[in-house]
């Protein structure tokens, strides 16, 4: 139970739509490409129908979340997200051309 680590935020993962998928191993697929692909498209799919999606994203994004399916986004996409959201706190415009 979340209280019981004294992580009071937490409880947004009680209602995860991944609690009740058949195999939890879905959301750690191993590897980029060939069948994993079709199980992160899996994954990512439960993760669109998770009434949480949106704080498990942003609880993978601030704790640095390396492996997994979090918030319907890979590693690779949550450290993009990581990446836009330093710069745009250095105040450094995004998504313009010079």
């Amino acid at each position: 139970m979340a209280a019981e680590r004294g992580d009071h935020v937490m409880y947004w993962r009680e209602r995860a739509a991944c609690l009740h998928a058949e195999d939890p191993d879905l959301f750690f697929p191993i590897g980029h490409s060939g069948p994993t692909l079709g199980q992160i498209e899996e994954a990512k799919a439960i993760c669109g129908r998770c009434p949480v999606m949106e704080q498990c994203l942003n609880w993978a994004v601030r704790v640095e979340q390396v492996e997994g399916i979090w918030g319907g986004t890979t590693e690779s996409e949550r450290r993009a997200i990581r990446r836009l959201e330093a710069r745009r706190a250095a105040g450094i415009r995004v998504g313009t051309v010079a």
